[in-house]
């Protein structure tokens, strides 16, 4: 025999996750936030050390030049809120970001995620990534004022160059790699970025 309840008990609603949870969590680096929940970074090895490439190479120019913030993949921007006005609790981790030392002081003191937009994101792309979510994630990269984005394919040894004005243009290994006017005077060989270790001859 059934029952019919008068009110019958409504599904559970799963919490949003806010930044602040986020950034307490004993493993808070490998996840982003997106709508209130949480996003799983996985990065290959290959990934990985050309994003380290990445960040020596323009972590040596900004500092010989006093240029700004260079940092890596678990350095978190919640800069949604104008972007996505539903979503301000929204935290990204591009693979390797630039701040000019104009807008945010050398002698600032972050506790929490940088509320202000990178003025470089930089995603290399791994094995396990999907061509949208790359895709939507530049978008909202530029959204939120990002200046200048690349996305670094170690697959296809191409860097895809996504400026603020909606230009694009794709770099391969003969080509060079520029800062243009996000970090000028930065430049450098393509093939630099996905130089490997070279084990010495004999």
């Amino acid at each position: 025999m059934s029952v019919m309840l008068d009110n019958p008990p409504s599904p559970a609603v799963r919490k949003r996750v806010t930044a602040a949870e986020l950034l307490a969590m004993p493993n808070e680096k490998d996840f982003e936030l997106v709508n209130g929940e949480l996003v799983e970074r996985n990065m290959g090895w290959e990934s990985e050390f050309i994003g380290s490439n990445l960040h020596v190479l323009l972590g040596m120019f900004c500092r010989q030049h006093n240029c700004g913030w260079i940092n890596g993949s678990n350095a978190g921007y919640q800069c949604y809120e104008q972007a996505f006005p539903d979503d301000a609790e929204r935290v990204r981790k591009p693979d390797v970001s630039f701040l000019s030392v104009n807008r945010l002081p050398s002698d600032a003191v972050l506790t929490a995620y940088c509320e202000l937009a990178p003025d470089l994101a930089i995603e290399v792309i791994s094995p396990n990534d999907r061509y949208h979510e790359v895709e939507e994630k530049v978008d909202e990269y530029l959204q939120a004022g990002v200046r200048l984005v690349w996305v670094v394919d170690p697959k296809k040894k191409t860097i895809r160059i996504h400026r603020a004005n909606g230009t694009i243009q794709d770099l391969h290994l003969s080509d060079e790699l520029s800062g243009e006017d996000v970090i000028a005077g930065f430049r450098c060989p393509v093939s630099e970025v996905f130089r490997l270790p070279m084990k010495p001859s004999a």
